[in-house]
């Protein structure tokens, strides 16, 4: 039998290290950490080829002494737990694990003066042996470089990628820890063969909404809605702040959600499908919102060590955080908002072109030849020439109502006054400020789809339909004992289930809308989304709830005004002021946009009048 014996020291903080640095941007998130815990009111990063050849994390922090230093390099020291309570942290890093485990896998130099003494202290650790040490000149606070990553061990350094990904795998880890700390200043800076390109630069102290814009995209801010949320929870008060942008602003892939639960970026699942939930009928399924969401929530309602790098959170109330989330933004979206993307795409105004007159034009060259410009107007009498269409050009097909002035009651309406319809689609009305057009199907889908809940449809569409012959489906144990918990909120949206043995559930009657879905699969689907997000019965009732309000988006659809009608002019204007006071009438239920606004700013500049 194989002899037990202990590791030596090298080789479990090389093994540690495989938990905490898998690549330069995991050892920089931890850097960055550690700088944010220190208080620091600036940081700043500079990568050489994206952090494969070196990077450096430098903060104005409270600094170290050189005791502390020492102290810092010993696995499991950190000084961000004053006692054992470790589910009350408030803190990014403090497993202690950070910095010996980068210095026993790459060369490591490590500055630090506290604020007041006369000068600093330096140590070098190349993979875990101190090869020098002493005195060092800087301000106060702490600077970390960290080169050759990996250098000894090349199993592990053949697996880093190019500069390129390394690098944006830095910024995205620097991005995110912007972001939860507005209050700070970051700048990052990347080099390669002697050239530097700042390619973070942020202020201290910034709005929420401006760092995030700032951060994402700078038109996210004018194409989202601010959100501010509390709700009270056994141990305090839950709050979601964030910013979240509109449907008709979205993304192909979810690279641009951005989640935070104490202030700690993670990149959970839980929280993901929250956020899928709550724009399930504002967006098409290929596509994903872009936000920003902050969740405060009491320490012991949450544990954040459960994974190593402490990217991944877990809930004491997983479905009470999900079903917060999902109303919050369903809120701040429908009350909160009712516009549209903020003006037409760019590629389509650059189709609008000029048609100069060309000089050889007959028609025009004999209208103004031979008069007599000095006459007076009365003795002009010449026929205005007759425009007629060319063979073969189809004629448009448009109706205009006369543009009468804007009265005094009607100039506060967001979406202007109907002026006419062309192709028999899209509404052109004239707002105080510029020109709208609306798309008449989507924004009476979304209508209707209002509507139907308002009205109640969507208890009718939750309405059982009795199964002739009960079905049987037969499930894992624990599944059924998952469904079996949550069939008394199953049951309020029409899918009634019984325990059927200890491996089979049996569904009496569905909701009437899905009664020809496939009860097996309807079943899976709903016991996985309960193991996922918590064993509350609330869990699998959202799950179905969101289905139903798909039936719901169909139904709006085919019974909304389509495109081809002709309307009259009460009946735009009449779509219009509804629109105005319809929760996200800016999208249609697939989340595209119902109207775009064209600034009267930018029809001058259509004209060269700008």
């Amino acid at each position: 039998m194989p002899q037990i014996r202990r590791l030596p020291e090298t080789l479990v903080n090389r093994i540690a290290a495989g938990e905490v640095v898998e690549r330069p941007a995991s050892a920089l998130k931890e850097l960055v950490e550690n700088a944010i815990d220190a208080g620091s009111t600036r940081i700043g990063v500079v990568l050489t080829d994206g952090g494969l050849t070196r990077f450096e994390v430098t903060d104005d922090g409270c600094g170290m002494t050189r005791d502390d230093i020492m102290l810092a390099l010993e696995r499991h020291a950190t000084s961000k737990l004053p006692d054992d309570a470790i589910e009350m942290v408030a803190t990014l890093g403090f497993r202690g694990e950070a910095l010996p485990s980068i210095a026993s896998v790459a060369r490591i130099t490590i500055e630090s003066r506290v604020r007041g003494a006369d000068d600093g202290w330096r140590i070098v650790l190349d993979h875990g042996d101190v090869v020098e040490e002493g005195p060092a000149a800087l301000p106060p606070g702490t600077r970390v470089r960290v080169e050759n990553l990996f250098a000894k061990i090349p199993a592990r350094r053949k697996f880093l990628r190019t500069p390129r990904s390394e690098y944006i795998a830095c910024l995205d880890i620097v991005r995110r820890l912007a972001m939860a700390r507005p209050g700070l200043a970051f700048s990052l800076e990347n080099g390669s063969e002697g050239k530097t390109r700042k390619a973070l630069s942020t202020q201290a102290n910034e709005p929420l909404a401006t760092r995030v814009s700032q951060i994402v995209a700078r038109e996210l801010k004018d194409n989202a809605v601010e959100i501010d949320l509390l709700r009270g929870t056994e141990h305090g008060e839950m709050r979601l702040t964030g910013i979240a942008g509109l449907p008709t602003y979205n993304r192909g892939v979810a690279d641009h959600q951005y989640l935070f639960v104490n202030g700690r970026p993670v990149k959970d699942r839980l929280l993901t499908g929250a956020v899928r939930g709550a724009y399930s009928d504002m967006l098409a399924r290929d596509r994903h919102a872009v936000l920003a969401l902050f969740l405060d929530i009491p320490p012991q309602d949450v544990d954040v060590n459960v994974h190593p790098a402490k990217t991944e959170v877990r809930f004491r109330d997983a479905s009470g955080v999900r079903g917060f989330i999902v109303s919050g933004l369903r809120q701040a979206l429908s009350t909160g908002d009712r516009r549209s993307a903020q003006g037409p795409d760019r590629k389509a105004m650059e189709r609008w072109r000029q048609e100069p007159v060309r000089e050889e034009a007959p028609a025009l060259r004999s209208m103004f030849e031979g008069r007599d410009w000095t006459a007076p107007q009365s003795r002009v009498s010449e026929p205005r020439p007759e425009w007629t269409a060319r063979a073969g050009d189809a004629l448009p097909t448009g109706r205009a109502e006369e543009a009468a002035p804007i009265e005094e009651g009607e100039q506060d309406y967001p979406l202007g006054i109907a002026r006419g319809q062309v192709a028999n689609t899209y509404i052109v009305a004239e707002s105080r400020d510029g020109l709208v057009l609306v798309d008449q199907h989507a924004a009476h889908e979304r209508l209707v789809l209002e509507r139907l809940r308002a009205g109640g449809a969507g208890e009718a569409v939750a309405r059982s339909q009795a199964l002739l012959v009960p079905d049987v489906v037969e499930l894992d144990e624990a599944d059924c004992d998952r469904l079996e918990d949550a069939a008394e909120g199953l049951a309020r949206f029409g899918l009634n289930v019984e325990r059927f043995g200890p491996a089979a559930m049996l569904v009496r009657a569905v909701p009437a809308a899905i009664a020809k879905a496939d009860s097996s699969k309807l079943l899976q689907d709903l016991a996985d989304d309960i193991a996922k997000h918590g064993k509350s019965e609330d869990s699998g009732a959202l799950l179905l709830s969101e289905k139903l309000e798909y039936v719901l988006a169909t139904m709006a659809c085919h019974g909304s005004v389509r495109a081809g009608r002709v309307l009259s002019v009460a009946e735009m204007n009449a779509l219009l002021r509804e629109m105005e006071s319809t929760p996200r009438s800016g999208q249609c239920n697939h989340g595209r946009p119902t109207w775009v606004k064209l600034d009267m700013e930018d029809v001058e500049k259509l004209f060269g009048r700008h």
